[in-house]
């Protein structure tokens, strides 16, 4: 690839992430202009973060599938059952936060290497089989157990009641009291996922190994990069990464049910876009992907408080949104093909 064609291309991705920052600050500081009390604090931000620090990392996870040219639609599967299968073992056979993550991890491993192994090495398409993926841990998580389960474990009740105080950050409330300004434990380990997720895809070739293969297949086997395991291994790590996160998403809400995590994955397609990862492959950052997640909830809150509660306002507005994202990206990438 010429120097002046690679140049181009990480402006135009460093462009797409410029652009998602900022219309999520204008849309944030547009909320806090007009809506009232509530975004004015600092606390509903994190707020925010904490309700879908589950979803920044598996939508990391999503990102990196999509660089490579590929899709993974079962993640939403995998995270329910996740949390059914941890609720299970937490509450029905005394087990503890440690055995429930190892399960987790255990269920997000095995989705990867099938997966990714039918994706790389068969060459069947990602579609079909995360598509047969989600489908199956959906129907493994009735066959696990079909009843809502609230998690007393006390060991993870404390661990659900870990956070940390931001100095600085709190209120007074109406009776002149002051309010400390948290953030959950799965926040924090979100945003060390995201910034070690971006180290790796920026600064080692291990990472950049999956520009090149979503970028141009041939060109990568040119340059000796093994194509098939670079797809083994972004399926791998996306569905470690959704176990992960799943495992973040069950300590958040803290019980299990059959509807956990419904449409995860389409919301974190939805992110991984707006956030500036191309569909085609070749172009993202994790970071605009957080950026994604956050914009995604904070137009989700202000449809909210403007009264607008139907769910279908929020959806007519996700999709506007994505639209206006996929505009934008088709826009600045055609940009580089008259150059």
């Amino acid at each position: 690839m010429p120097a002046n064609k690679k140049k181009r291309t990480l402006s135009d991705a460093n462009l797409l992430l410029l652009i998602t920052i900022v219309v999520f600050f204008v849309m944030y500081i547009s909320a806090v202009v007009f809506l009232g009390s509530g975004f004015r604090k600092a606390q509903m931000f994190f707020n925010i973060l904490d309700a879908n620090a589950g979803l920044v990392i598996t939508a990391c996870g999503m990102s990196l599938v999509m660089i490579t040219q590929g899709i993974d639609i079962s993640i939403g599967g995998v995270v329910r059952l996740i949390c059914m299968s941890c609720a299970v073992n937490l509450e029905l056979q005394n087990g503890t936060p440690f055995t429930a993550f190892l399960i987790a991890m255990g269920i997000g491993l095995a989705f990867g290497v099938v997966q990714g192994f039918l994706v790389a090495y068969l060459e069947i398409q990602p579609f079909i089989v995360s598509l047969a993926g989600m489908y199956f841990a959906k129907g493994l998580t009735t066959i696990i157990h079909t009843n809502p389960i609230s998690v007393t474990n006390e060991a993870f009740k404390a661990l659900r009641k870990i956070e940390f105080v931001l100095p600085g950050l709190g209120y007074y409330n109406k009776k002149g009291t002051y309010i400390n300004t948290t953030i959950e434990l799965g926040s924090v380990v979100a945003i060390v996922v995201v910034i070690l997720m971006f180290l790796m895809l920026r600064y080692t070739k291990f990472g950049r190994n999956f520009y090149a293969v979503g970028g141009n297949k041939q060109s990568a086997l040119m340059l000796g990069i093994n194509v098939k395991r670079t797809k083994f291994m972004s399926h791998l790590i996306c569905s470690l990464l959704a176990g992960f996160g799943g495992f973040v998403y069950f300590v958040h809400i803290g019980s299990a049910a059959t509807s956990n995590a419904n449409g995860m994955e389409m919301n974190a397609i939805a992110s991984s876009i707006i956030g500036g990862t191309l569909l085609t492959g070749g172009v993202g950052n994790v970071i605009g992907t957080l950026f994604g997640v956050l914009s995604l909830n904070t137009i989700q809150n202000i449809v909210s408080s403007i009264g607008l509660d139907d769910a279908w306002w929020t959806d007519i507005t996700i999709a506007g949104m994505l639209c206006l994202f996929l505009v934008i990206q088709s826009v600045v990438m055609s940009r580089t093909k008259k150059k």
